[in-house]
This record gives C-alpha cells, sequence and structure tokens, in this order.
C-alpha cells in the first residue's frame, strides 16, 4: 500500500510549519505536496519589515529554500494558487488548470491586506504590506516619490513607517483611534510609543478617518472626515488583516469570519483540516505566530495519529521590538468591571509598566521600554498566582528588583522564544539529548529563534549557563569584547541607528569600551556597509596598512605599490617609478603577483611625498577591499587570445577600485582557456571563450586552496562588470568581517549565491546599492595620507590598529 497524498494549501508560516512538525514526527507517513500562490519559497513574513528598513535581504528572510522541499520529497507547485477545492472527488484545482488529489488536505491560506473600501483606493501608488512583493514595490517607490502616508497604527503600520523613513521618505501615520497599537497597549503606553516614533521622525494624525483618496492615475492625496486634507503620494494601507477563506467558502465548508474548526483543527468537510490565520477556532482568529504554530503542533499530532488533548486556544502574549521600541502585553490590558490596574513611570527611562488585576490575580500585563521582566509577571498570569499577600508597591518594586535575575534562575516553565512557544524546559532538554553546543543548533533543532529573532541572546547566555566554555561560538569575525554574532551586531546597528564605533561599544556593551584591536576594524567596516553616506569612515578604526596606504614590513618600514590597471603601465609611469625610486633610495623594487612594480623599504616619514611625487593611485595591495586585477596581454598580442583581457581588466578596475570588502578581494581576466592568469583560484575570475566570458566566484590561494565554482557565461563584457558588482556588494552585505569569498560562498551556500547573483532583478538591486554606498567615496590615497600625517605619529607603533 502506498503512502497517503498530503497536500497543503497555501505555503506560508503556519501550514509549512506544520509540515515540518508532520516531518519529524513520521517522515514517511505522506505523499506531500504544496500549493503555493507566491513566487517564493517559505519565507518569515515577520522580517519583512527588516527587509524594507534595509537590516536585511529577502533572501535572508527564506525559512525553507527549494533544496529543503527536494530533501524531503515534497512537490511544490509554485506560483499557482489553488482556485477550487473538490472536497467530495478530494482534489484541488489550481490556476493553471493542474488537478491535484488528496487523501488528507490542510487549508493554509492565511490573510490579505484589508485595503479601505474608499474611493480612489485602485489608484497607482496605493499599496498594502503582508508580502515580499509588496515589500519590493514600496522599496521601489521610495526612490521616486517622497511623501508617504501609512493608513493604520498597528504593529505592520508602524514597522512599514520606519521603513519608509529609512528609505528617505516623509512620513504620516494615520490612525483612526485615539493611541497607537490599542490592541496590544493601553493609552499611556501607545502615547510613550508615539512620543519615542516622533524623534525618530515619524509623524502622526491622530483619530482621524480616511474618506477618500484624490488623484487621477496615481494618488496624490488623503481626505479625512473632517475635511481636513494629507498630500501624499504612495499610501500604505495596514488597517488589518482579512483571512483568505473564498476557496473554503465555495468548497461548502462552514466559514464565518475565519473556517471554522474543532479542538483538532479539523473543518467541516471530511479529510480536511485548517490551520494559521484563514481558521477560526471558538470564534477566535489569531494573527500571532505563537498561536499558528501550536495550531500545527496539535494537527501534526492528529496527521501522524500520536494522542493528544486537542488545541484549546492560545493565552496571547505579544513582545516585539517596534522600530527600536520594546513592548509587552498579555491577557487583557483594559480596566472594567472588576478588572483594576496598578501601574507605574519612570520618567528617567522612559518606561512604563501596569498590571490588571481580578480576584487577586494578573490577568493582563503592559510593559514599555523596560521589558525584562516579562516572564516573571507573565509567569504569574499563566499560573494564576494568588498575590493578595502583596501590596501593589510591592508587587510593582519586588519583581523590578529581581529583575535582573539570570535565565539560569527561570522556571523550566518559562517561555524563552514567545514566537514559537519553546520554554527554558525545552532548549535545557534539547542541549542535553541532542548534543548541541551553538545558537544555531539550538535553533535548528527547536525553532526558538528563528521567528524574530529577538530571544537569540537569551539562547546564547542559557547554552552558557549549560555547557560553560564548550558553546560553539558563530564566527563572526569580531573578538572577545562581545558574545554578539555578526548579524546580531548589524540588527542592533539599524535597530538604535548607531553611527559611530564609540556607540556601537557603548550600546552593545562591549567588554572592553573601546574596543579592540580586532573589532575595531570590523565596526567600522559594518558601519560603513550600513550607513554609507552618514558614517564618518574612522581612520583610527583601521589597520595601520591601510591608513598608511603601504604594506608594513617587518622592519617597520613600508611597501608602496601604485595602482596599475589590468597590469597595464607606460613609460611616463616607468620614469616616475624609477626616479622616486632612486631620489629616496628604495632597497627594493620588484614586480609583484599582481603584475605590479612595488617599492619596499620606505620609511614612514617618505609615504607622504612619495605618493605626491609618483602621482598615481594605491593599488589597495595591503586592503580589505577590492584588489588589483591581474590580466593576461588577451586577443590583441596573444595567437591564443579570443578576448580584450587587458581591456576588460581595466574596466572592472576603473569601476571597482577602493570599494571596501570583508577581507581582500582579488579578479582575474584571462583571455582564453589556458587561463594564465589563474582565474580559477580568483575571488571573481574571468576566462574569455569564443562566445563570450565564463565567470568563476569563491577561488582563494593561500594556505588552504580553494577552486573557483563557475557560475555562468556571459556575452558581453557590461554582463561581467555588473555580475561582479553584484557579487561585491552581496559579499559586503552578508560577509563576516575577514572572511574570504571561499567560506562565505561555503557558509551561504553556492547555489543559494548563484540563485541572487544571476536574479535579474536582484542583481539589479544590488548593483545601485553598490552604487550608492560608494558615492563620493574615493579619494586619492596620498592626501589621506598627507592630512592625516601628524594624527599618525601619535598613532603608530608596528602592528597595532
Amino acid at each position: 500500500m502506498g503512502r497517503e497524498k498530503l497536500l497543503l494549501i497555501g505555503n506560508g508560516m503556519a501550514g509549512v510549519r506544520t509540515i515540518e512538525e508532520i516531518l519529524e514526527r513520521d517522515a514517511a507517513k505522506y505523499e506531500i505536496t504544496i500549493i503555493g500562490e507566491e513566487r517564493y519559497t517559505n519565507y518569515n513574513r515577520i522580517m519583512l519589515s527588516n527587509v524594507l528598513q534595509k537590516k536585511m535581504t529577502v533572501d535572508e528572510i527564506i525559512t525553507n529554500p527549494m533544496q529543503w522541499y527536494n530533501d524531503n520529497g515534497i512537490k511544490l507547485v509554485h506560483h499557482d494558487p489553488a482556485v477550487k477545492l473538490d472536497t467530495d472527488r478530494k482534489q484541488v484545482t489550481t490556476a493553471s488548470g493542474a488537478c491535484i488529489e488528496y487523501d488528507k488536505c490542510i487549508i493554509a491560506t492565511g490573510s490579505r491586506s484589508f485595503i479601505l473600501p474608499v474611493e480612489g483606493a485602485q489608484l497607482e501608488g496605493v499599496l498594502g504590506f503582508r508580502t515580499i512583493d509588496d515589500t519590493v514595490q514600496m522599496i521601489e517607490q521610495a526612490k521616486h516619490y517622497k511623501r508617504a502616508a501609512v493608513i493604520g497604527g498597528g504593529l505592520l503600520g508602524l514597522e512599514a513607517a520606519k521603513g519608509l523613513l529609512d528609505q528617505g521618505m516623509d512620513v504620516t501615520v494615520v490612525h483612526l483611534e485615539k493611541w497607537l497599537m490599542e490592541t496590544q497597549l493601553n493609552e499611556p503606553a501607545g502615547n510613550l510609543l508615539k512620543q519615542d516614533l516622533e524623534k525618530q521622525g515619524i509623524k502622526f494624525l491622530m483619530e482621524k478617518r480616511t474618506t477618500r483618496l484624490r488623484g487621477t492615475t496615481r494618488v496624490e492625496a488623503v481626505e479625512f472626515s473632517d475635511g481636513s486634507v494629507l498630500e501624499a503620494d504612495l499610501v500604505i494601507m495596514s488597517v488589518g488583516i482579512r483571512p483568505v477563506t473564498g476557496l473554503a467558502k465555495e468548497a461548502g465548508l462552514k466559514v464565518e469570519r475565519g473556517i471554522v474548526v474543532d479542538d483538532f483543527m479539523a473543518a467541516s468537510a471530511r479529510d480536511v483540516y485548517a490551520v494559521g490565520e484563514c481558521a477560526q477556532h471558538n470564534n477566535t482568529i489569531y494573527g500571532l505566530v505563537a498561536p499558528l504554530y501550536e495550531q500545527g503542533k496539535v494537527l501534526a499530532d492528529v496527521l501522524t495519529d500520536r494522542p493528544t488533548e486537542g488545541y484549546k486556544g492560545s493565552t496571547v502574549s505579544t513582545s516585539l521590538k517596534v522600530s527600536g521600541c520594546d513592548l509587552f502585553s498579555a491577557g487583557i490590558i483594559h480596566e472594567r468591571d472588576a478588572i483594576k490596574g496598578i501601574e507605574a513611570f519612570n520618567g528617567l527611562t522612559n518606561s512604563y509598566k501596569k498590571l490588571f488585576i481580578q480576584n487577586n490575580q494578573i490577568v493582563g500585563i503592559v510593559l514599555y521600554g523596560d521589558t525584562s521582566e516579562e516572564n516573571r509577571y507573565y509567569k504569574m498570569l499563566r499560573d494564576k498566582l494568588d498575590i493578595s499577600a502583596l501590596n501593589p508597591v510591592t508587587l510593582l518594586a519586588s519583581a523590578a528588583g529581581e529583575a535582573s535575575s539570570s535565565v539560569a534562575d527561570w522556571d523550566d516553565a518559562d517561555t524563552v522564544c514567545g514566537c514559537n512557544g519553546v520554554t527554558k524546559g525545552t532548549i535545557v532538554n534539547a542541549i542535553h539529548t541532542q548534543q548541541l553546543t551553538s545558537v544555531a543548533e539550538v535553533t535548528r533543532c527547536t525553532k526558538a529563534g528563528n521567528s524574530c529573532g529577538k530571544c537569540k541572546s537569551t539562547i546564547g547566555e542559557l547554552l552558557t549557563h549549560v555547557l560553560g566554555d564548550k558553546v560553539t561560538k558563530a564566527p563572526t569575525g569580531i573578538c572577545g569584547c562581545t558574545d554578539l554574532s555578526r548579524d546580531e551586531i548589524v540588527l542592533q546597528i539599524h535597530e538604535q541607528g548607531l553611527k559611530t564605533s564609540k556607540e556601537v561599544f557603548q550600546a552593545l556593551n562591549f567588554r572592553n569600551a573601546e574596543g579592540c584591536s580586532k573589532c575595531r576594524p570590523a565596526i567600522n567596516f559594518y558601519l560603513n556597509v550600513t550607513f554609507p553616506q552618514e558614517h564618518q569612515d574612522e581612520k583610527e578604526s583601521r589597520f595601520v596598512n591601510e591608513r598608511m596606504h603601504g604594506n608594513i614590513q617587518k622592519d617597520g618600514r613600508f611597501s608602496v605599490i601604485p595602482r596599475m590597471r589590468g597590469g597595464q603601465t607606460t613609460p611616463q609611469q616607468l620614469l616616475k617609478i624609477a626616479q622616486v625610486a632612486e631620489k629616496y633610495n628604495v632597497p627594493l623594487v620588484k614586480v609583484t603577483g599582481s603584475q605590479r612594480i612595488g617599492l619596499y623599504g620606505v620609511k614612514k616619514e617618505d609615504l607622504p611625498q612619495i605618493w605626491e611625487e609618483l602621482d598615481m593611485t594605491s593599488a589597495s595591495a595591503y586592503a580589505k577591499a577590492v584588489r588589483s586585477v591581474k590580466t593576461c596581454v588577451g586577443a590583441s598580442f596573444c595567437r591564443f587570445g579570443t578576448q580584450d583581457s587587458m581591456g576588460l581588466g581595466i574596466k572592472l578596475e576603473e569601476r571597482y577600485e577602493y570599494i571596501d570588502t570583508p577581507h581582500k578581494f582579488k579578479m582575474g581576466v584571462s583571455a582564453c582557456p589556458r587561463s594564465c592568469v589563474e582565474s580559477g583560484v580568483k575571488d571573481f575570475g574571468v576566462i574569455g571563450v569564443e562566445n563570450g566570458f565564463q565567470i568563476y566566484i569563491g577561488g582563494n590561494g593561500g594556505t588552504e586552496v580553494k577552486e573557483a565554482q563557475l557560475l555562468t557565461t556571459v556575452a558581453t563584457e557590461q554582463e561581467v562588470i555588473d555580475l561582479c558588482g553584484a557579487m561585491l556588494q552581496y559579499y559586503r552585505k552578508t560577509g563576516n568581517y575577514a572572511e574570504r569569498t571561499a567560506p562565505w560562498i561555503e557558509r551561504l551556500g553556492f547555489e543559494h549565491v548563484k540563485s541572487v547573483l544571476l536574479d535579474p532583478e536582484q542583481s539589479k538591486a544590488l548593483l545601485a546599492e553598490l552604487d550608492e554606498a560608494v558615492a563620493g567615496k574615493r579619494n586619492d590615497p596620498w592626501t589621506e595620507v598627507r592630512n592625516n600625517e601628524n594624527r599618525e605619529q601619535e598613532l603608530y607603533t608596528v602592528g597595532r590598529v
């Protein structure tokens, strides 16, 4: 007897998590097919705001790449939504006409942004904020338009507003209610949030009802019920979501606000189930991740014949960081009848807390600013503790006094990851039984930390408590000053708007308040990439080689290696080099391995004058940056050459010289497959062939030689140049400082990197980001050396940053 056919309609977070739970319980039970409406594989919708706010790329929020579907034998019907469900014949028809049979069917169609039914809602420039495509479109629109109105002051609306603000737009949030996030916060906390967001530059119009959008073809203004008008050329609707239930309703299932399910997530038709935002359980539809994952666990038990008490509903708690502002809420958060509240406000830290109490039990919690007590208070609410022995002052003060306790002191039932409902006990048990030694392994095994990521530092603390010094640290290229990973540091730089290394060291609690010789260059690089126009490059944080534009030698003297683009020079350049070498008694003049002429043994005090007299730019032979491009003589001179390798090499250098990268970035252009410049061991290697150019990436020489991998073959030089730029920017954005391209590609996966670089839209976007990042950054090196000469006298010691 063959395996049963399991069909999932919907490729989102709740449905795919259910499939993951089923695979963990019995991977061989079902032949699984997933129908997905979007053109992307499963991704983390929570992280869309990070993409909009330039903290992450689209690829970084993909939870399950295509390889996951293949590895688990899952057939993905991609970008082809289900349009008809026949519960009698047990089959589903897709938009393309494909007919898919099932034995068991899960509906997880989620929800859509609700677009207000007002005049003008169909105009160009009116968008929702729910999908990757929505997000990409918002980013593109922000490049051409400057005035944005975000209708809705809930979580998504505020995240959209912050993202558009970061994209350079003038942003106004329009909200119908008296305060922000009224379903998660009470009025005082909502007002504190508004004040903090106003400081960041977001404007607000409160208690405004939108009645009309003005415009001819594109939106031009928002009109309100009181007659006032707000000019806007981009309008984001974030006034709520609506469950996607049309397919179920047409199939005859019982549908109210959502698809009605019982405690075992079963819908009203035989062998049909529903989970996620489209499901209505006990008259409730949940929009947060944790309850949806709880539903998925129950359904996985049901479908793998495991005993279960069923789904009994969820006590919803929300732990969020909204545009850098921390908040937590749970339970009933408004006073009514017998529910009374006690509250405390700290004006110095702008933090607020309020507890809602009924029958001597906490039934609701609101924390803003300082959320360190969320677990303590939530435990009181969850366990229905009797607090009658505590007077209000003691209740508020005692928890605050104990808030600094370590995760080691938490109960096993305390929640570490609110998004996924993972407790301390679950994580500790997994660490012991499965011998986990890193945060990444804990996340992979327990799902803790793979949604919003806020709890990863707590997971790290728990690992240290359990394992001590046996914890495996993720490679970061940083040092012992911090336990934070590269991604966590960059995320906090974005979240907190940190613009200098000093701010990073202070805000992120580095053990050494001034950093060290390892982390100072790394932080300076991350700041340069994150805020290319705003961050002032910190010369004192660079290695002495980069500050002096010369590689320091064993005796404390320097090398001077001028740039000869493509290895090509002129008689005039050679004369200047000879004259300088003679004048300053340079001990060694040598042709380098990168086809340049180097002057070795130069005194530090002679560097500025030598650069001035050479009147040539530096070849960056010492820097973590784009190095010189090595070339052969090419088709113009070589009888085997098929392409103009020198010409292309010069174009590549002219286009990308002086661009900082996580580590040195070497290129080679060979005119034929004989590859005289060893293109196969370069970070970016080019080999000319009859029909164009073969592109190889990720090759590294050195102590551990790594052969480059064939990326693609292109027809024109411009395609080569553009692919190189896309790779450079993706490497800059995702690489750990001091990580070469070979381990970078190994870490991300060659197929993943390939899919990004060969995607025309992503490649174009990366190239545009690179152009923006390096605009106005190129300076002649000897000018910098001369201007900084006096300061260098104080900073310089051999080997010191």
